[in-house]
Formats: C-alpha cells, structure tokens, sequence
C-alpha cells in the first residue's frame, strides 16, 4: 500500500544525474565563508576575532538564545575577517577563515563521549550540536523535540520528492545504520522507542535495504512506503499520508501528536552522540543539465557555490552553459547569481540548469483555469492570492491563505501561463508578516 494526500503533481525526477553517485570527500577549501545564520530563529553570535586561530570543529558562533544554534569552524585556519555577507536569503555576519596547511592543524575538536545515552543527555549533545533540521528552513532540532505536547509517533522523512536531488536517497544505501540509530536517539528524546520512515515507492531499493538493516540489526524501525507525489515530503502533507492525522492552518505536528524529521538530520544526530562531532559539515548533490560531473559528496560549510561546482568538474560552456543556478531543487529552489555565496547546514543541493530545461520566457495572463487551485495540497487559492497582490491588496491575499502557503511550488508548475505564482504567494507571506496580518 502506498501513502499520499490530496492534491500535488507528478513533476519528472530527474534524479539520473546523480543517484548512482557515491557520496566522494570534496578537500576543504583554502578559504570559508561560514554564516553565522543558518538557521531559523536568532543568528548565533561571534565570539571569536581577527587574527585569532581556529581549529576544525572549534565553536566560532553562540547561540543567541533559546531558538538559535552555535557554529562551529568547518576549517583549521586564521580569521581573516568578520562581514557582512550575502546568502542565498539575504544578508548575514560571516566570519571568514584562511586554511592552515596540513602540517600545521591540530586535531578536530571533538566532544567526549556521551556515555549516558537517555533522552535529556542527547538532547543536551543535540543543542550543543548545532543541529538543524537539514532538510528544509533549518528549524533547531532541539526546539523541535522539546513539544509541550504528548507525542505518540516519530517519523523520519526520507521522500526526497524534490527532484534532482539525492544525498538523502544516498544516505540511506551508505549510511544505513547510522542514520536510523540516529532516528531512535531522537525519538527516545521525546518519549519513543520506534521510528518511522517515509519512503516514496520510486525508491524501492532503498525502502528495502533500510528494512533490511533495520530488522537484521533489531532497531525498531517501521519503513512506510508513500505514493511518488510532489511534494510527498511537505511536513503536513507527510503526515497526513502516514498517520490520516491533519495538521490545522498555522499548527505545528506536534498538535497532533507526531514529530518529524529529516534522513540527513538522523545522521548528523549519530554523528553528534556517538563520535561527538559538532555539525560543521554535510552531504549535499550537485546536479543539472549544466554541471559537467554530477557528484553527492561531504561539503564543509562555508564552501562557496563556485568551488563546490569545481569539484564537479565545474559548469559546462557554450550552448550547454547554465541559465540559472539554484540554492535547492526546481521547485523550492531559491535562484542565485553570485557564485560566491557559501554553502551551509540546510543546503542540499545546487542544481545548475540549461536552457533547455530552465524556463526563461514571459508570463500570460492568467486564463481563469483553476490548475493551480486543483494542485495545491494546501487548497488555497492561488490565482486570487496572485491577483489581490497585483492590486496592492494584502488583506485580499490573506483572505484567500497566502499565510498558509508552504511555498512547494505545484502552482507555478502546473499554470499554462506561466505566472509566477510562488513568488507573489510569497511576497504576500512576507508582507502580511511584516504587517502583522
């Protein structure tokens, strides 16, 4: 049986790039550029200066309180510098660092051991961790499992329904038992012993190995298999589909009982209890039609844009040249024209594209066919929100749910006019927050 929920669309995977890449070890540039907001909630703040040296591992950021995370240095090296810089979603403090040569570095900063593994210590390790859910905004994970709520289900997304992307798909066949005992460290933190794993069925094979494992090396781990459907992994839509559970307008899953994360968020918390290693580094993919090697590999935060798709033999030239370049998938995506932004905790993938799969043309006006409508999982109005921001009314655009828009996209995907729909919804989102609508 496969899970789904009402509404979505069928966009191709596009996942050939790079799904049968293992995941390689990219060498940690000469220089980073580490965002001290990568992160929902308050940025972390800069407790280290220029000219001071780091070692790899090393806290450089402390949270800000409650809702924030520490960063940690990805690098052995030098600050160089603390500036503003630009990311992918505006302006950030970064603290620049130059590498040390080889010969010079000490070793990695590690925490010690956490012998005692029940629910409070991990989500100690957790917070000093700096771990945040990997697989969207980047929401603290020790937020998340602190609920005032009673929780009774603890589920894992593993969908990866945004296409192109694979480092979660890899994950699963290279990381298998560490990624799930990190699931169980996190359920046991808000009360559980079992965890849940959403799978779409176009990735049998994982499904199936992660089954496998789990059975052989007893960890109570129950894989679900959901119907191939964008955006099958959208929080709300997720846990419709496994639980029959709704999530309300504005709730959060832990009104209902449940708490979700992410593959690569699991393995991070393994990482973090069992080796003591703070989050400074990630699995991510590079792909596209204008990349000339696609490649899932570990990328150090602060990894700029350009010297990740170096490493994959860099962009293709000429007529195959990229269009557009974009901080995520195509359709969450977040386009980017300065190759010099860096890469950070929640970046998942750079996706280039060419011109012929990028669309680069005009909108139409819209025809009144109600496609969007049809598609959005969230069932809101998507050509009235567009139409009420296009006369300046934003109290039209709340009426008609822009504040509940989870931003997947399936409305721009499926308009034959081409309207940048998502863009208006989130424009509307942005302004009705700003205006406390």
């Amino acid at each position: 049986m496969s899970f789904t929920f009402k509404g979505g669309v069928h966009p191709p995977a596009n996942k050939e790039f790079s799904d049968r890449k293992n995941v390689e070890y990219m060498p940690p540039p000469q220089t980073v550029y580490i965002p001290l907001s990568q992160h929902i909630g308050k940025p972390a703040k800069a407790i280290v200066a220029v000219g001071d040296k780091v070692a790899e591992g090393q806290k450089i950021g402390e949270a800000d309180g409650f809702v924030s995370v520490p960063v940690f240095s990805s690098v052995c090296g030098t600050v160089k510098a603390v500036e503003n810089r630009a990311t992918a979603f505006g302006k950030c403090k970064h603290i620049v660092i130059e590498r040390s040569s080889d010969e010079e570095a000490p070793a990695a900063f590690r925490f010690p051991p956490l012998d005692s593994r029940d629910g409070a210590s991990i989500l100690r390790r957790i917070q000093e961790s700096g771990i945040v859910g990997m697989g969207g905004a980047g929401f603290p994970v020790h937020v998340k499992l602190s609920p005032k709520e009673k929780i009774d289900k603890f589920i894992i997304n593993a969908a990866e329904c945004e296409p192109y992307i694979t480092c979660d798909y890899r994950i699963m066949l290279e990381y298998t038992e560490q990624f799930l005992r990190g699931a169980l460290y996190m359920a046991k933190t808000v009360g559980l012993d079992k965890a849940i794993v959403g799978i779409e069925s176009n990735k049998t094979d994982a499904a199936d190995f992660v089954s496998r494992v789990a059975k052989e090396k007893g960890y109570n781990v129950e894989v679900a298999v959901l119907k191939t459907k964008y955006p099958q992994g959208a929080e709300k839509q997720l846990i419709y589909a496994m639980t029959g559970r709704v999530v309300k307008a504005g709730g959060l899953p832990s009104g209902v009982g449940v708490i979700v994360s992410n593959v690569h968020t699991a393995l991070s918390v393994a990482l973090a209890v069992e080796d003591g290693q703070p989050l400074y580094k990630r699995i991510m993919t590079v792909t596209g039609d204008a990349v000339e090697e696609p490649k899932n590999f570990w990328c150090f935060t602060g990894t700029t844009y350009d010297d990740a798709v170096n490493f994959c033999g860099g962009a293709k030239t000429g007529e195959d040249a990229p269009v557009k370049c974009l901080n995520g998938g195509p359709m969450m995506g977040v386009s980017v024209s300065d190759e010099t932004i860096a890469c950070t905790r929640t970046t998942s993938c750079i996706l280039l594209l060419g011109k012929k799969s990028a669309f680069t043309g005009n909108s139409m006006p819209c025809i009144n066919c109600g496609k969007c409508a049809s598609a959005c999982p969230m069932k809101l109005m998507p050509m009235y929100i567009d139409s009420y921001m296009r006369t300046g009314d934003l109290k039209g655009a709340v009426k008609y749910g822009a504040k509940y828009c989870i931003g997947c996209g399936c409305c721009a995907y499926v308009c034959p006019a081409k309207r940048p729909l998502l863009q208006s919804i989130k424009l509307a989102k942005k302004k009705s927050m700003e205006a406390k609508l």
